[in-house]
């Protein structure tokens, strides 16, 4: 499938409200579903994260989108050993949950074992419909899921409830690639056949990874773009995760990625690639923008691409950025490497 090139959600806040990228007649969810897959071949679900899918809502995504079309996924907040709290959970699960309910968060491991397995069946129904668009369920883990024998017993667990899917794992705590455990990580990535996500995102926390540029499933690869905002990183009060991810890519920051996401497409069939920078149209313009990279073999050929705007849009408020290209807007074909 080469390189696909996308962003983290088609509906994030930020973005549908800030007018920049979708035209004013995509008033609807189903219109802005559209309308996305007309210029990108790839997305990663965020939703699934803050709240489990109806299975009648991933059905309306497959049938809304290409054949061809690639969902990722995000996995459940309460799968990822996140805070959740007990609202975001099906009705009926909280009624189970009894006196645990009451508590401002639960945890993974607070839950009874039949609960659990109910939250996983759930899940997997969900994820029913995505099954010949799905690419990857993405487990990002918080800050406080570090290198432990416990917790890598918790991810060979989840790949084996997920059996049939691919499992994508990305950390979010120096412990798992620090040079004392990089490598038995990279192995234990490799022996359940994860697909290790490479990350571009702020350094020098103990909440950040450095980018391990390793293949690990020779079927997948993933690189997520975080921006490099180290002001916000850690930010505690923020309302919204696109204020903790607001940064946009330079073009020269972009073609530094040229190279090694080349590397990666030589060891795995297929390479998502994912912004996660999501004020407003960020991700979209740096997803735009990083397409021509692979296209062009010098810095200075890919800054004579430029920005023009859609001349079709009703108000100059609701101008959307676009790059020249030889493609059709709108046809996608500049998004599949």
């Amino acid at each position: 499938m080469g390189i696909l090139v996308g962003t983290a959600s088609w509906a994030d806040k930020s973005l549908v409200d800030s007018g920049l990228f979708y035209p004013t007649t995509a008033r609807t969810a189903e219109a802005r579903l559209k309308y996305y897959a007309e210029n990108f071949s790839m997305v990663e679900v965020d939703s699934s994260y803050y709240a489990l899918p109806a299975p009648n809502v991933t059905q309306l995504w497959a049938e809304r989108t290409p054949e061809s079309f690639v969902f990722d996924i995000k996995a459940f907040r309460i799968f990822t050993q996140h805070q959740t709290p007990p609202q975001v959970l099906p009705p009926d699960i909280r009624q189970a949950l009894g006196p645990l309910a009451e508590k401002k968060n639960v945890y993974y491991n607070d839950l009874p074992p039949e609960i659990a397995q109910e939250m996983w069946r759930r899940f997997l129904l969900a994820l029913g419909p995505l099954r010949n668009k799905l690419g990857a369920v993405l487990f990002q883990f918080p800050p406080w899921f570090f290198y432990r024998r416990s917790n890598l017993e918790h991810i060979a667990w989840c790949a084996q409830i997920l059996d049939g899917y691919q499992l994508a794992v990305e950390f979010r705590n120096e412990t798992w690639f620090n040079d004392k455990h990089r490598d038995d990580v990279l192995a234990f990535e490799r022996a359940h056949k994860i697909t290790h996500v490479v990350v571009d995102e702020p350094q020098g926390f103990s909440t950040s990874t450095p980018p391990v540029w390793e293949v690990t499933n020779p079927e997948l690869a993933i690189f997520r773009l975080h921006g490099r905002n180290t002001e916000t990183w850690n930010k505690k009060g923020l309302t919204a995760s696109s204020e903790r991810f607001d940064y946009d890519y330079e073009e020269k920051e972009l073609l530094d990625f040229v190279a090694p996401v080349r590397q990666l497409a030589s060891a795995a069939k297929s390479v998502h690639v994912v912004f996660n920078n999501n004020m407003k149209d960020q991700g979209i313009r740096g997803a735009k923008r990083l397409v021509p990279c692979w296209q062009q073999d010098d810095f200075h050929s890919i800054r004579a691409v430029t920005v023009r705007r859609r001349e079709h849009h009703a108000s100059p408020s609701s101008d959307r950025p676009t790059l020249n290209s030889t493609s059709e807007p709108g046809s996608g074909a500049g998004t599949v490497l």
